[in-house]
């Protein structure tokens, strides 16, 4: 049972690499395609004041000073309670901004521009992959797993935790592209780039309680 699991989730991260690189090599020679500008289309169609607002909250959270601080707090809180491997690794999800940063240099696709969508937000790094979208899959999806192996913690506070970064993991790709900050292909590839970082960061946070997966 055991083996067959491991056999599963290795061929898991054998197709999310496989993915990855496919959909890199798809931007880097078609970074102007009608699916992303289509989807941009159909997110940007039903603009209001009050959803631009909501939108940028989502994001928030996702902008380096924001996300560095936000790591901190937690991971004090960590610490505070001795939960000494969970501020760890709470600190280590940071990192999957350095991956980001180094896929954009070498993809080096242009941010969407206003002739072409509506940039509610501007940007000014590379556009794939979606760093927000990244980020938010590993820090997030790391607190998931923390309340899942943590049955120690309060319910209510795991409840809690799992549903807000549920809810913040599934609406960051919409709030990129609603703020003509991301094409689809982008938020896609920061979807996809987060779950390989999250499924290392969580084979060696479970093999260091001994539960490897």
């Amino acid at each position: 049972m055991q083996q067959r699991r491991q056999r599963i989730l290795t061929f898991t991260l054998i197709g999310l690499v496989t993915g990855f690189i496919l959909l890199s090599v798809f931007v880097a020679y078609f970074p102007d395609n009608n699916i992303d500008l289509e989807f941009s289309e159909e997110v940007q169609e039903n603009r209001m004041p009050m959803l631009d607002v909501l939108m940028k909250l989502v994001s928030y959270p996702g902008y380096a000073w924001i996300s560095v601080t936000m790591a901190a707090i937690i991971a004090v809180t960590f610490l505070a309670f001795r939960y000494k491997k969970e501020a760890l690794f709470t600190m280590l999800t940071l990192l999957s901004a350095l991956v980001s940063t180094i896929i954009k240099a070498a993809v080096n696709r242009a941010r969407p521009s206003a002739d072409i969508v509506q940039v509610i937000e501007k940007t000014v790094q590379q556009s794939f992959p979606s760093g927000h979208t990244q980020f938010y899959v590993v820090f997030f999806g790391f607190m998931i797993v923390v309340m899942f192996t943590r049955r120690s913690l309060p319910q209510a506070l795991r409840i809690a935790t799992i549903a807000i970064s549920l809810v913040l993991i599934f609406t960051i790709p919409f709030s990129r592209i609603y703020l003509g900050a991301h094409w689809f292909t982008d938020v896609l590839g920061g979807f996809i780039a987060g779950l390989i970082c999250l499924w290392v960061l969580a084979w060696f946070y479970l093999r260091k309680r001994g539960d490897a997966v």
